[in-house]
């Protein structure tokens, strides 16, 4: 959460947004030195070691954690979207079993799974917390548990207590009480999650006997220093591939040690005979911020500009905005640009007053930003100038930014004088790095560092070529094997192919040109090599009200896969592939739902259901998965997913940027549910049809 420095009051920050100051930020975590009770366990997610408590961490905190506790190793990854919602995802890698020859030779074994906690109820003076969980639902379920659990802290000790089905109750201390409404819930059917994995194993849940466990935990004088005891629920006698392990003791003892702010290591000693260690990085993906040493806002007493082409460079490069054109009708003067360099339009537009300010003629009263992306007009936002110049010269904060601003949706192109054009014409180019991963199969964690150099050269104001080439820089994809049990066409799984023929390749090479067709109805069509492994030629229509929340949206595509030099051959395989996508504005906790239903690239259909959450600092948390139609012809996992966080690269650096970056977990790389990698997507572009964002950055100073 970010705070503002003593004695600068809300107002006057929400007043230097809008006028394009920057105000020191400064950037608070919560206070490790309490950190009873916000652990990560074994499994990950928020626990003692073998098993969970009901506490949650903090909105936006993102856990990566590893354990070893022989034969099993495991690697967690777990966000925390919500504030009564608490999801995540492991790989258990079981030392002492293996895939086998005919799958992935002397490898071993390794198993993944999903989790979700529930809070049911918040701590109170006399209740506990309240939670509710499934642990591995989304895998083979072979470590698949349903767990109850409460904890209530006194002073300096967390103290939890649950009843566990499955997994988290195998040592069976008595027969689940849903057994007295339905004599199924009486037996815990095996394998659930089929043989193949990847289904959710809703016949499984709070099945069979359950067990009693808990634990506590002790804060030690030393602050960095947590001792933790924990009663098991598990046996041990019944573990997955009969891999039964002895268990001297029902009881663990551990010790989490603080490492700075947001690492952990953590030990113990379990079943009373087998040492633990574990280690945990955290932090808190909401709370990301970077203070800012933009340049300074032009002053309302500085020098005019001597002609607009020169107004034009200083939007560019004071106000983040790209102008395409300047035109003045009467008393209104309109810029017509796209935003390059602040999240936040208020921002840009701040800025931008204080220059047009000095530069317009006394009678112009009234300025408009005329908002667009890729050619397409979004929006328009338009600003009272004597109620700006009032705010900017006044000492006092109280009527700042309480003058008369609107924003509307705008087709007709501006009318009056032309004052400036800008050159549609025009280059730009940047190159980073870039990290692919793959975690999860027979062939252990694949990954790939790469680097890359990409360009845009614009034709006209609606149409550019756009070029990407990627130099493999340090990879092991070359140890991907097909092994998958699956009937489907290979359109993904040649990965290690692609990058074994080449360690340069044109990733992307394409023509797009975009229109708008109505006031609400806007177009994109492209054609040429689209990603890595395919080339070809495809469109898209989305239909955006100005300020609904909701989005309709329609691509379709032929393709053909690229030769595996990343050149310009093609393969023999072709096909169609498109999707109807719904985008819906949840309103609440800033939740996007997206539902795609369509063909995919190996000919199976389906639908794609994606829920992500952005934070107020720009930060996303979403999962997706894909079902599909391919059935038993899928092969390994049964249907797609993957969890993901995009970051804005605003958060890291000094100067401020509209740029992001994603990275992603997927478990598998298979062929069912594959989705066709486009470069450009309508809903990004036309994100400012938005009008809840505008506002939403005033608001977020407030608190």
């Amino acid at each position: 959460m970010a705070k503002l420095v003593s004695g600068v009051s809300p107002r006057y920050f929400l007043a230097t947004q809008l006028l394009g100051l920057t105000p020191l930020l400064l950037v608070s975590h919560t206070a490790m030195a309490d950190n009873l009770g916000t652990g990560q366990s074994d499994f990950g997610g928020v626990g003692l070691m073998q098993t969970p408590t009901a506490r949650m961490n903090e909105v936006g905190n993102f856990a990566a954690s590893w354990s070893r506790t022989e034969p099993y190793r495991r690697f967690n990854v777990f966000a925390q979207p919500l504030d009564w919602l608490e999801v995540g995802f492991r790989y258990v890698s079981v030392e002492n079993r293996r895939y086998g020859e005919e799958i992935a030779g002397d490898r071993d074994y390794l198993d993944k799974g999903i989790d979700a906690k529930f809070r049911l109820r918040e701590e109170g003076r006399y209740w506990p917390e309240l939670a509710l969980g499934l642990r591995d639902a989304g895998g083979t379920s072979q470590f698949g548990a349903e767990y109850l659990v409460a904890s209530k802290r006194w002073n300096s000790l967390d103290v939890s207590l649950g009843l566990g089905w499955g997994y988290l109750g195998s040592a069976a201390d008595a027969d689940s009480p849903l057994g007295w409404i339905d004599q199924r819930f009486d037996d815990r059917p095996d394998n659930a999650g089929g043989d193949q994995g990847g289904e959710f194993a809703l016949s499984q849940l709070f099945r069979g006997p359950m067990s009693l466990f808990g634990g506590v935990e002790y804060q030690t004088p030393w602050d960095p220093l947590i001792l933790q005891l924990e009663y098991e629920g598990n046996d041990y006698a019944h573990e997955p591939q009969d891999n039964d392990q002895p268990q001297d003791s029902r009881f663990n003892v551990g010790a989490r040690l603080r490492l700075g702010d947001s690492f952990e290591l953590r030990s113990g000693w379990q079943r009373g005979n087998t040492a633990m260690l574990g280690l945990s990085f955290s932090t808190n993906l909401a709370g990301l911020a970077q203070v800012k040493r933009d340049p300074p806002p032009r002053s309302l007493n500085a020098p005019a500009d001597p002609d607009w082409a020169t107004t034009a460079r200083s939007l560019q490069r004071n106000a983040g905005i790209r102008v395409d054109a300047i035109h003045r009708d009467g008393n209104d003067l309109t810029v017509t640009g796209e935003p390059t360099t602040y999240r936040a339009l208020s921002q840009s537009e701040g800025r931008a007053n204080s220059i047009l300010s000095a530069k317009a003629d006394d009678d112009v009263d009234t300025f408009h930003y005329r908002w667009q992306r890729k050619g397409l007009t979004l929006r328009e936002d338009v600003h009272d100038r004597d109620a700006f110049e009032a705010a900017a010269q006044s000492a006092s904060a109280d009527t700042a930014y309480r003058y008369g601003i609107y924003s509307r949706a705008r087709l007709n192109e501006p009318s009056g004088e032309s004052l400036y054009q800008g050159d549609a014409q025009r280059a730009s180019w940047s190159v980073g790095p870039a990290v692919e991963q793959n975690f999860g199969g027979p062939d252990g964690y694949l990954y790939r560092l790469s680097a890359y150099a990409s360009g845009e050269y614009t034709t006209d104001r609606n149409g550019w070529f756009s070029g990407s080439v990627t130099a493999t820089l340090a990879d092991n994809l070359d140890e991907y094997e097909y092994i998958a049990d699956s009937d489907l066409p290979r359109v993904r799984t040649y990965i290690g192919d692609y990058l074994a023929e080449t360690d340069l390749g044109i990733s992307n090479l394409q023509y797009t040109r975009t229109a708008k067709l109505g006031d609400d109805l806007y177009a994109m069509g492209y054609g040429g090599l689209l990603e890595m492994m395919y080339a070809g030629a495809g469109g898209e229509m989305l239909y955006r009200p100005f300020d609904a929340g909701w989005a309709l949206g329609l691509d379709l595509n032929w393709v053909r896969q690229r030769d595996f030099d990343q050149q310009f051959g093609l393969r023999d395989y072709e096909t169609w592939t498109g999707h109807a996508t719904a985008y819906v504005d949840t309103g609440y906790e800033d939740i996007l739902a997206k539902l795609s239903v369509g063909r995919y690239l190996a000919g199976d259909y389906g639908a794609t259901v994606d829920l992500s959450r952005e934070f107020d600092n720009g930060v996303r948390i979403g999962a997706w998965a894909t079902f599909t139609d391919a059935g038993d012809s899928y092969g390994e996992g049964s249907f797609d997913k993957a969890f993901y966080v995009t970051v804005p690269l605003d958060a890291f650096f000094v100067r401020s940027s509209r740029s992001s970056a994603t990275i992603a977990w997927q478990p598998l790389t298979r062929d069912g549910g594959a989705r066709l990698g486009r470069r450009y997507a309508l809903y990004p572009l036309t994100e400012e049809r938005d009008l809840g964002r505008y506002w939403e950055e005033y608001d977020k100073t407030w608190e």
